[in-house]
């Protein structure tokens, strides 16, 4: 608010203009030019009062860049202007339809204050043993948050060899929200710490103090005193606090910016049951829109791959069962979304595809019979499908999966690591 001064200044004014003639010899102009300075003078005492135009010197603690040195030390991030993690634009094809399969509890929310935080965390190499590696380290964004080796590498330089890095992108559109490969967390929050405590990825397993023993470590650490207390109210370190911030980033990261998705918005159409998914999309080509059709058709039209990756997010759906990779499997297997998924191989859960064509000759002509096999993949008498596509529709469903690379996904600052170099 104006100080004294101000309130000075206004009465002169007034008094300048409204006081008779004659008990000035100013002539009557000449008032108006004061006034008229006067205004100017109220004019950028009021700014200064306010904090207009950035003049102030004395800003508050909740605004200030200076609030939080230690991280801007640390990080590039800027406190007092928020990515936006909460509320993304997204197309019209993303409708209530879609948004009803998000897998975001009630209680952890997204926002843009513990989505920062997440983003931190993810990239922190500080959360492994020995300040090896961070959650980033499997799940590269360039790689569509997935690791182009095959298996990841631990903290201590060793890869472990049981399972692929998945992608991550659209994971909060995966129902019901069990997480890795074989389902065994039952929410993105309870899959976020188990790297950290895992005795070869990250190594803060029970005989090197477990959680507790991170916990310590990252109350030490001066940025995290600042960005808990920015997150949460208070600087408490919790691995409840940890989860919900790391699950909160990765619900963050939807994609849906593909050359697929740009050509769909223009066709789709929720008043129809396929809401235009069978229709040519502009901007692909030929091909391209050959594999549209064969992946979103189902038996007699197409091969049926959207029966289980449901367009437009491409998250697995629900009741999909395993793709029968091995006769006689037993588990049943979750898949990221496809989105990406042409920069994110290798290619299933023990990454033992190379490429994109290695996938397509798989469902075409190597699904192997099992109790876990989904039904959809097999024939009226229970064997697995044959497909017989040929040499070109191979191609084409190969190159109908790479429209869906969303360049600016992978390359959005909002995911990328926050530390300064």
């Amino acid at each position: 608010m104006p100080d004294k001064r101000v309130a000075y200044i206004r009465f002169a004014a007034f008094a300048v203009l409204t006081w008779p003639a004659g008990a000035f010899t100013v002539p009557f102009p000449l008032r108006l030019l004061a006034l008229g300075s006067a205004a100017i003078i109220i004019f950028a005492a009021g700014l200064s009062a306010c904090g207009g135009g950035g003049s102030s010197t004395t800003p508050t603690a909740q605004t200030s860049d200076t609030a939080h040195p230690a991280v801007s030390a640390a990080l590039t991030l800027n406190l007092n202007a928020l990515d936006n993690y909460a509320a993304p634009a997204l197309p019209v094809h993303y409708d209530a339809a879609v948004l009803a399969a998000d897998n975001t509890p009630r209680r952890n929310p997204v926002s843009d204050r513990v989505a920062t935080l997440g983003r931190v965390l993810f990239h922190d190499k500080r959360l492994s043993l020995n300040d090896a590696v961070s959650c980033a380290s499997c799940h590269q964004p360039a790689s569509g948050f997935s690791d182009p080796a095959r298996f990841s590498t631990g903290f201590s330089g060793t890869a472990f060899g049981s399972a692929h890095a998945m992608r991550l992108g659209n994971l909060r559109f995966y129902r019901p929200g069990t997480m890795f490969w074989d389902k065994r967390a039952d929410s993105v929050e309870s899959q976020a710490s188990r790297p950290i405590q895992d005795p070869v990825e990250m190594g803060f397993d029970a005989a090197h103090g477990g959680m507790a023993a991170l916990l310590t470590k990252l109350q030490a650490v001066a940025y995290y005193s600042e960005l808990f207390t920015f997150a949460f109210g208070d600087p408490a370190i919790t691995e409840t606090r940890i989860q919900d911030a790391l699950a909160q980033f990765e619900r963050s990261m939807v994609s849906a910016g593909s050359r697929w998705d740009t050509g769909f918005a223009q066709v789709f159409d929720p008043a129809v049951p396929d809401q235009g998914r069978n229709r040519p999309v502009p901007g692909l080509t030929a091909e391209e829109d050959r594999g549209r059709a064969l992946f979103m058709g189902g038996p007699g039209v197409g091969v049926g791959c959207a029966g289980c990756h449901a367009p437009p997010t491409f998250a697995l759906t629900p009741n999909s069962l395993s793709n029968g990779l091995d006769a006689g499997e037993t588990r049943i297997f979750k898949s990221p979304s496809l989105k990406n998924v042409a920069v994110g191989g290798p290619f299933m859960h023990d990454g033992r595809f190379a490429t994109l064509e290695e996938v397509v000759q798989h469902y075409d002509s190597g699904v192997q019979p099992g109790p876990a096999v989904d039904p959809r993949l097999l024939t009226p008498a229970g064997v697995p499908r044959r497909l017989n596509l040929s040499p070109a529709d191979r191609a084409a469903l190969v190159a109908f999966m790479k429209t869906l690379t969303d360049t600016a996904f992978l390359a959005d600052p909002r995911f990328s690591s926050p530390f300064r170099r």
